[in-house]
């Protein structure tokens, strides 16, 4: 059985700000044009959603446990990257990422020893759950076929503005298995998906094992990195104070429905993984919540009550908390807004403490950054350059 190992997961985020165009779609001149070719959308509709979409392929054999941690580890710094995203109409994306491993004899070999871990999701919580869950064992590793299985399962969508994104990591021959990692790719260059590859281990190694085609016949990049290298954190006099900050803002949300009491319970837990891992990934991890790319609608009132249609009175008293369920409407709406403000002045708290720790750190001494973050970084920007996205200065 071979020895193999690499698990991954990331991470990665959000609710969507969006925009009528896109990021680069392009508004024709239809002067002179016959007005039955016209298309004036009504007053009352919504913009389109700007998506990325990111699926994260992770090789989880029995040699990767150091490509894990780094996930884990790296995850926040991705989530906190895309804060800066913008489309080409100063429209913010909203950020998908499924995840499927590969190569683990725990799957099912009928399965391809591949499985969908999660598929596209902008809760957070969610996926930082599902890649602390991830164990390694040694199996087959077939490319083309978790490539394949990714296509097919995963809804893509047919917007050509959306950036959609494969990142595929490991450290066997990307020949393996009975599908051929070329019609894969074929496939993915159909649907508009762009396929990267990361090689987990010696850059010429990985371009003889065909990991470097099976990059440039989409358009993709090739990256090889050591998957083992310890990322560095630099204590700075501001990490106490976020650290608590993150725990008031916990107590920010007001769990609702069937979800509720458990998402507040996985959010917690969240946060202490984040924390036993590393204290810099729980900094990092509390920066993320400070930001809008956070937004759990689905079970905090908060947020909820962001969107327009949202009413208090249709709630039902059971699937309100039970601190609330006595409570009239305008009360109820009353301790949301009071909430609300709560988290508001704690976000902008940790955001600006966030700054002074980025630039105590740059004074004193760079933050090393993995090899797994800053090779997923430098394609996504590459490759979102090219639709019109561009970063925010920090």
């Amino acid at each position: 059985m071979k020895k193999l190992n690499h698990t991954l997961a990331i991470g990665f985020f959000a609710l969507s700000m969006s925009t009528i165009y896109g990021c680069n779609l392009k508004v024709e001149n239809t002067k002179n044009k016959p007005l039955i070719a016209q298309v004036i959308p009504a007053e009352d509709e919504k913009p389109a959603k700007q998506y990325v979409k990111i699926a994260l392929l992770l090789d989880t054999s029995n040699s990767m446990d150091g490509l894990i941690n780094q996930a884990k580890a790296q995850l926040w710094d991705i989530v906190n990257e895309f804060t800066y995203a913008k489309c080409g109409n100063e429209a913010r994306p909203s950020l998908q990422i499924a995840l499927y491993e590969y190569g683990n004899d725990d799957i099912s070999a009928r399965e391809g020893y591949i499985r969908q871990v999660i598929g596209f999701s902008s809760d957070l919580d969610e996926i930082s759950e599902k890649l602390f869950s991830l164990t390694t064992n040694g199996g087959e590793e077939f490319c083309g076929q978790v490539i394949n299985n990714s296509l097919k399962q995963l809804d893509w969508g047919k917007n050509a503005d959306d950036l959609k994104m494969i990142f595929i990591a490991g450290n066997e021959p990307f020949t393996q298995g009975k599908l051929d990692y070329k019609d894969a790719t074929s496939q993915a260059k159909e649907k508009d998906v762009i396929v990267n590859t990361i090689f987990c281990g010696n850059y010429d190694q990985g371009v003889g094992s065909k990991w470097k085609n099976g990059a440039e016949l989409t358009g993709g990049e090739y990256m090889a990195i050591d998957h083992n290298r310890q990322v560095v954190h630099v204590a700075t006099p501001y990490d106490d104070v976020i650290i608590q900050l993150n725990s008031k803002l916990n107590k920010t949300y007001i769990g609702y429905g069937y979800r509720g009491a458990r998402k507040m319970a996985v959010q917690a837990e969240q946060d202490t993984n984040a924390y036993e891992l590393n204290e810099g990934v729980a900094l990092k991890r509390a920066v993320s919540k400070s930001s809008k790319l956070y937004n759990n609608s689905s079970w905090d009132l908060v947020d909820a009550a962001e969107d327009e249609e949202f009413r208090v009175s249709e709630l039902r008293k059971e699937d309100l908390p039970k601190e609330l369920q006595a409570k009239s409407v305008k009360e109820i709406e009353k301790y949301i807004d009071d909430k609300k403000v709560e988290r508001a002045k704690i976000q902008s708290e940790i955001q600006e403490l966030n700054k002074k720790r980025e630039a105590y750190i740059a004074k004193n001494q760079k933050e090393e950054k993995g090899e797994l973050e800053s090779a997923l970084l430098r394609a996504i920007k590459t490759q979102a350059t090219k639709k019109n996205y561009k970063w925010d200065k920090k």
